[in-house]
Parts: structure tokens; C-alpha cells; sequence
């Protein structure tokens, strides 16, 4: 009895998975670095809290 088909499919689902967890990271860095990117191009946007202008 040989085996080997479920062990290429056990390995496969592995791969699969485990590509999947990098992409994930790959792209939830890139989404929170441009969140960030934003994030601060609006503070510098915007007059300093507390000052007042005339």
C-alpha cells in the first residue's frame, strides 16, 4: 500500500497554507504602513492643537 498520494497532498496543503500566511503578512504591513503614511501627512496638515492664529 502506498501512501504517497496523501503525502503529496498533505505537503501541498502545507505550502498552500503557508503561502497563504505570507501574503497575508505581506499585505496587513503594507495596508498599516500607508494608514500610518496618511496618518501623519494629516498631523503635519493641520495647525498644531492648542495655538492660536490670528
Amino acid at each position: 500500500m502506498s501512501y504517497l498520494g496523501y503525502v503529496v497532498a498533505a505537503y501541498a496543503v502545507f505550502v498552500v497554507v503557508l503561502a497563504w500566511d505570507v501574503l497575508a503578512g505581506y499585505f496587513q504591513v503594507r495596508r498599516e504602513l500607508r494608514a500610518a503614511r496618511r496618518r501623519a501627512a494629516r498631523q503635519a496638515a493641520s495647525p498644531p492643537p492648542g495655538e492660536l492664529h490670528r
